[in-house]
């Protein structure tokens, strides 16, 4: 048993010294810093929440020198920001794939404080699961929650798999029930778009909607299989759903091949990929079911 112990130890404590090279504070809030990852060449990844100012922020390097760096973009929906740093090399990290993450699994979180140096927590993969809309409307490839502790400045840390692979970061902003890992292929896709775009194109029709219930005699009459559609309660004006003449009061049932129940099946729906492109829209109005075609707009950006 104490050889096994020491073992596992002795695995946590080279990961540990193999990821810190690549895991920095980042210095943009009062009070205390939050951690970022090197995550390409001259490139540094954190937590979106953990960034109180977009001018005057510094990162403490794992040499104990502390650099100017730039904001160069950041999504609120994924929690994810990108700062630039001048003269920083290639990361040493290897990063991993989510497919191949188990529930159950030991995680490692590593940030980093510009007194004490790396900051390590131990846990488990507590749940994971496929795609993952947050509540602040972006979409992560996978759901990772950990059940390690996250320290004040473990956000934007890396979290390394037990295979000694880098899983993604950790953030404390998308979840009130415990600290969660975004994956690395959304770390990618999402620095990919802000590097290129400046922003995340994320698709939208103009409407607020709510659910309600189909009565049965309006599913047989209009052969629908919705026990439920989502009844449009405001329009903005020049939308897509306006321009494609929605009006209040309509009941969408489907949106594309997708049948509409719930407000979160309408936002599973909307894929970026479908910006600018017509979509069939089937809905209730007046007790007759009608098909519209809606190009589907981009969501303005802040």
């Amino acid at each position: 048993m104490q050889s096994s112990l020491a073992s596992l130890s002795n695995d946590l404590a080279t990961l540990v010294e193999k990821f810190q090279s690549d895991v920095v504070a980042v210095h943009a809030r009062p009070h205390f810093p939050s951690s970022g990852v090197h995550w390409r060449p001259g490139i540094i990844v954190t937590a979106d929440h953990s960034i109180r100012r977009e001018e005057d922020i510094q990162v403490t390097l794992p040499s104990g020198k502390t650099v100017d760096a730039a904001l160069a973009g950041r999504d609120v929906g994924t929690d994810i920001a990108i700062l630039k740093v001048e003269g920083l090399g290639s990361p040493t990290a290897q990063v991993g794939e989510t497919e191949v993450a188990k529930t159950g699994e030991l995680a490692l979180v590593l940030g980093r404080s510009p007194d004490s140096g790396p900051n390590a927590s131990l846990g488990i993969i507590s749940a994971l699961s496929g795609p993952w809309r947050t509540w602040r409307g972006g979409r992560l490839d996978n759901y990772i929650r950990l059940d390690a502790t996250l320290f004040p400045n473990s956000s934007g840390g890396a979290v390394v798999d037990c295979r000694g692979r880098l899983l993604g970061i950790a953030t404390s902003g998308l979840s009130r029930i415990a600290g969660l890992a975004i994956p690395a292929s959304s770390v990618n896709r999402v620095m990919d778009a802000l590097l290129e775009k400046g922003r995340v194109p994320r698709a939208y029709l103009g409407v607020g909607v709510q659910p309600v219930l189909i009565p049965d005699a309006f599913r047989t009459k209009l052969s629908v299989t919705n026990k439920r559609g989502v009844m449009v309660v405001s329009i903005e004006p020049g939308g897509p759903a306006d321009q494609a003449g929605i009006l209040l009061g309509d009941i969408f049932t489907s949106l594309g091949t997708a049948n509409l129940e719930q407000i979160e099946d309408l936002q599973s729906s909307l894929d970026s990929g479908a910006i600018g492109k017509p979509i069939k829209a089937k809905f209730i109005r007046a007790g007759d079911l009608r098909e519209v075609a809606i190009t589907i707009g981009e969501r303005p950006g802040k």
